[in-house]
């Protein structure tokens, strides 16, 4: 139990450190290529609909384009939290606890309509 535990924690730290070099090399390549165009407070623009769906956002990160990057290690962190969930319900269910593995399979499921279905 104790190396399960030591491996969620590894999975959490490994994940953080990528996800964040990924966010940070992401923003590098932005400012690099935009840092120094005017900014227009008057008039909002959302993110492209390229960088809404998994498709577009690693298209755009192996352009490479900033944006894309960026995004990419957005969804590596949320992507971390949805294997955290299963190891955590693995963990569950080695230690043969039902009740929180059956809990753990309905964040697993929440977590998982919410990635690809809820924004539709």
């Amino acid at each position: 139990m104790r190396r399960m535990e030591n491996l969620i924690g590894l999975v959490l730290l490994g994940g953080l450190l990528v996800s964040a070099a990924t966010v940070l090399g992401g923003g590098v390549i932005f400012l690099w290529r935009h840092g120094s165009s005017p900014v227009h407070y008057r008039v909002f623009r959302g993110e492209p609909s390229d960088l809404r769906t998994l498709a577009g956002i690693w298209a755009d990160a192996t352009r490479p384009s900033g944006r894309g990057i960026i995004q990419l290690g957005l969804m590596l962190l949320v992507a971390v939290q949805v294997v955290r969930v299963g190891l955590t319900g693995t963990l569950f269910l080695l230690n043969r606890d039902a009740k929180f593995v059956v809990i753990t399979l309905m964040v697993l499921a929440l977590l998982s309509y919410a990635l690809f279905f809820a924004g539709r």
